[in-house]
């Protein structure tokens, strides 16, 4: 009998070697993908940076992990799709006043649709990656769910999956805890020194998003004022580009006390500055919106929610408005909802679906 076959994005990183590892041993015909979003890694050039270091996918790590395994691998060249639908959104959204996340459009439209892509065109069985997350079958429906181990848990970057990929995808780690990963990469004599975790944009060089910006998006800076809530002027900011609300660092302006971003109004070029008891917002809408699970998203519903990936699961009410957006009020005020990052629906640990944080009603 056939063994199933599995396209595995593996990026280098201890979680893709893992999950190589585990699909091997549980009798599937792997087949490994590197897809290089970013620059190349040239590996005729004699180099002290070790792999980790050399940018977001480390294709001599992959391999090494590949052959140790004995699974064919390959390197997709996918930089075009990549600056198309994550690099220019990622600086178009920053330039005209919003703060984007490119790991989950990177999710979206470049890593799972073209492992998906992959497996149509090969006819293979499944697509798999090293993510934290469950897919689960209840009651004859596939449904998308958060990880056993919270603190890894990826469910928030991945919640724009298709509904009709999940039949066919797979997530080896997302019933197990990190520690165990890392015994598991320790076990099969994986260089465990050289897979550490990268914390930053894949793109961004030490998480300098600033420099990032004014390399590949020069009219960025735009300066322009910094006013206060009743809109006096307090001093000149460099670009609307360059804020986000919560910021309090790099600001420049003395007046006494704290001030952090408030918003950013990208009509008047204006930055506004506040205390932080004026972050908090009880409602924000939610637009271009994405169901997993349409049918319970289609009428007002007590839900949790999360607004970042790094901040706990908030409770909240949402209502549809039409058109792809809903509102949300949370029974709690939240500190510095941010235009242009996610806000993601859970019910218990089943992933409902999500939508991109439009400006904020505040208090």
């Amino acid at each position: 009998m056939a063994r199933h076959t599995v396209i595995l994005g593996m990026s280098g990183g201890v979680d893709s070697s893992v999950a190589a590892s585990l699909l091997v041993a549980q009798g599937y015909d792997v087949r490994g993908v590197t897809l290089q979003v970013w620059e190349h890694e040239d590996e005729t050039v004699a180099t002290s940076k070790r792999w980790q270091e050399r940018g977001c996918c480390k294709v001599g790590l992959a391999k090494f992990v590949a052959k140790k395994l004995g699974i064919p691998h390959e390197v997709i060249d996918t930089r075009e799709r990549f600056r198309r639908s994550v690099i220019d959104d990622f600086v178009g959204g920053y330039v005209n006043g919003i703060t984007p996340n490119p790991c989950v459009r990177c999710n979206e439209r470049v890593k799972l649709r073209t492992l998906v892509e992959l497996a149509r065109e090969r006819e293979a069985d499944y697509v798999a990656t090293g993510h934290y997350a469950r897919i689960l079958r209840e009651n004859g429906r596939w449904t998308f769910h958060r990880a056993l181990d919270a603190k890894k848990d990826q469910s928030y970057f991945l919640y724009r999956i298709d509904p009709a990929w999940l039949p066919r995808t797979l997530f080896p780690l997302g019933e197990m805890q990190k520690a165990d990963v890392w015994q598991e990469a320790e076990t099969l004599g994986l260089p465990v020194d050289e897979l550490k975790e990268s914390q930053e944009i894949c793109f961004v060089s030490h998480g300098d998003y600033r420099t990032f910006l004014e390399q590949e998006a020069p009219q960025a800076h735009r300066p322009g004022p910094f006013t206060d809530g009743e809109g006096r002027v307090l001093g000149e900011h460099e670009g609307i580009a360059f804020y986000t609300p919560g910021q309090r660092r790099g600001l420049g302006v003395a007046t006494g006390q704290r001030l952090y971003v408030q918003r950013v109004e990208p009509q008047t070029n204006v930055v506004v500055l506040g205390p932080d008891e004026s972050l908090y917002s009880e409602a924000c809408e939610v637009s271009n919106l994405h169901a997993v699970d349409p049918d319970r998203l289609n009428g007002r519903r007590e839900v949790e929610v999360k607004v970042r990936y790094a901040t706990p699961a908030s409770t909240a009410s949402i209502d549809p408005l039409g058109e792809g957006t809903l509102l949300i009020r949370f029974h709690q005020p939240q500190r510095a909802l941010t235009p242009g990052q996610s806000a993601v629906f859970y019910d218990g640990s089943r992933v409902l679906g999500g939508g991109i944080i439009s400006p904020v009603r505040p208090i």
